[in-house]
């Protein structure tokens, strides 16, 4: 009742992002530390995902808020990649197995906690939301400072872990017409269990979905924060599917992706930068005072600043577009140096 089809879907495919992310990042984590002795492998997981929590801290918490005081430090997807692949690289030195059934039993049962209350006050109940609930739970941590933790982390393992599980049907040994049946049941049975799940209302997600009004979009509307089960059966059967599908495609014509897909995080953390500065030229363009800069927890971004949606789907194309060529640029250059840092970014 309080948005449109249109507004509605579009927030609803970015819901894709996330999941996919955490859990490629899984697949890929199986595929650079399986290249390594267990012990070597399991620290050079430990050390990326430490890096990956203080460029959380630090560089996308900067390009989000665009405060230099660190007023707000926001906890997001990198910060729950960064944190599980420490959690991957502890678990997968006690045995392969304990990471997929640790991976299993997160990714499927995490939504118990919906069935029962915890204390949100004190120490137990900031882990509590730190670890399974977080929902833009704000943990000060002193006078006017504060972190901002979106993404609950273990809800997140349990992706992560599971692409890791996976993570051998990608490797060259592994048959391509396997892997493309493995993806395929996979997809399916993810798509069929959110749809069981939704239908039944017996498990899976907080909220229940309303068969009057508009329909579709209340079954479709299930719980990101923290991912539901429902909501990860949603987003990663379809791209499961797709990812089987993609193996018949040719290099050649997934060219102009791979560019991005080559150095994800680079453009990640560009995104972030381009958008605000964007961002600000549009604020003193449209005649806001300074004054009105640090409204809310993001500067220069007022309450009640905004544009249709037609604009912002301009601005999405064009930032896309922009970064293209410094993606490009950026890869080549990573290809061409061996400096320590650039196997991180």
């Amino acid at each position: 009742d309080i948005t449109t089809p249109v507004l509605f879907f579009t927030r609803w495919i970015t819901h894709y992002c996330a999941p996919v992310f955490v859990f490629l990042s899984g697949v890929s984590a199986f595929l650079t530390s399986s290249r390594k002795p267990l012990k070597q492998g399991s620290v050079a997981l430990m050390k990326r995902g430490l890096f990956l929590v203080i460029a959380e801290i630090t560089i996308v918490t900067l390009g989000l808020g665009f405060n230099p005081a660190f007023n707000f430090i926001f906890l997001q997807v990198i910060w729950v990649i960064g944190m599980s692949l420490i959690l991957l690289g502890l678990c997968r030195m006690i045995s392969e197995k304990f990471v997929f059934i640790a991976g299993a039993i997160l990714f499927f049962g995490h939504n118990i906690t919906d069935f029962f209350t915890i204390q949100r006050d004190g120490v137990a109940g900031g882990l509590w939301n730190l670890f399974f609930l977080a929902k833009g739970s704000v943990i000060p941590y002193a006078p006017g400072r504060m972190i901002i933790v979106l993404y609950a982390l273990l809800p997140w393992t349990g992706v992560l872990f599971m692409g890791y599980s996976v993570g051998h049907w990608f490797t060259q040994a592994f048959p391509a017409e396997k892997r493309t049946r493995n993806l395929r049941i996979a997809g399916i049975s993810m798509i069929l269990l959110y749809i069981i799940l939704r239908a039944s209302g017996i498990y899976g997600n907080p909220s229940q979905w309303n068969s009057k009004g508009h329909f579709i979009m209340s079954f479709l509307n299930t719980e990101k924060y923290p991912p539901s089960l429902q909501f990860l059966g949603m987003t990663l059967g379809p791209a499961m599917l797709l990812l089987s599908f993609f193996e018949k495609l040719k290099p050649d014509s997934l060219l102009p992706v791979q560019v991005y897909g080559r150095v994800p995080f680079f453009y990640y953390i560009l995104h972030f930068y381009l958008l605000h500065f964007i961002g600000i030229i549009a604020f003193f363009a449209s005649g806001y005072p300074v004054s009105k800069a640090t409204e809310t927890f993001i500067i220069f971004r007022p309450n009640d600043f905004g544009y249709s949606l037609t604009i912002v789907y301009l601005i999405w194309a064009f930032v896309v577009l922009v970064l293209y060529l410094p993606c490009k640029w950026y890869y080549r250059y990573k290809q061409n140096s061996k400096h320590w840092l650039l196997k991180y970014i």
